[in-house]
């Protein structure tokens, strides 16, 4: 399947879930799209509710299917929790890490940003939005790139960035000094509904 480059707000009211992790998709209208988005949902199977768990997660982070999976299974065979470790291979992603700087301001755009080439990390050149990130690695941008409007745009409209990454807006570069811990990440997400979904 490959990825879905639809409407976000609409995806995002399909789940009752806001992707963008900021609420404004679901703020104006809490309810699923179409005519009948408002009537009264059927209850959902034990298949469906693990289902729309992993759909959360996916569309979050914006993988296609077979991206979702292999990285599970790489999670799975991870010493340590599956789910945690799942948040975490997801989280190293360099298109997240680049959006959890504040150089994108959403997933979507940050691997835009990737895919251009503006992005470096440890000095050599990334294009690749899925690179896995190891803790205390260096990410910055392009001398070229300092002054790239969508960017700058991002960093202006950034107020707060996570503990386990650290930036410095004068020197557009930033590290990723470590591992974040589950209590970090999104709460709106249950990761062992995940888990039962690929186990079952």
């Amino acid at each position: 399947m490959s990825r879905y480059t639809g409407p976000v707000y609409r995806k995002s009211r399909r789940l009752g879930f806001s992707t963008l992790e900021n609420g404004k998709e679901l703020s104006r209208k809490p309810y699923a799209p179409g005519i009948h988005g408002t009537s009264r949902r059927k209850k959902s199977s034990e298949y469906g509710i693990q289902l729309q768990e992993k759909q959360k997660l996916r569309f979050m982070y914006g993988l296609t299917e077979k991206q979702f999976a292999r990285t599970f299974e790489k999670a799975a065979k991870m010493p340590g929790i599956t789910g945690e470790n799942l948040f975490k291979l997801l989280e190293s992603r360099l298109d997240n890490l680049v959006y959890r700087m504040g150089l994108a301001s959403t997933r979507r755009a940050a691997r835009q940003i990737v895919n251009h080439g503006h992005i470096l990390v440890n000095g050599a050149s990334v294009d690749i939005p899925s690179y896995t990130v190891k803790p205390e690695s260096i990410i910055s941008v392009k001398e070229k790139s300092l002054n790239h409007p969508a960017i700058k745009q991002a960093l202006e409209s950034t107020l707060a960035r996570c503990a386990y990454v650290d930036f410095d807006a004068k020197k557009m570069s930033g590290t990723f000094i470590r591992l974040p811990e589950r209590s970090e990440l999104n709460a709106d997400i249950n990761e062992s509904l995940v888990v039962e979904y690929y186990n079952r």
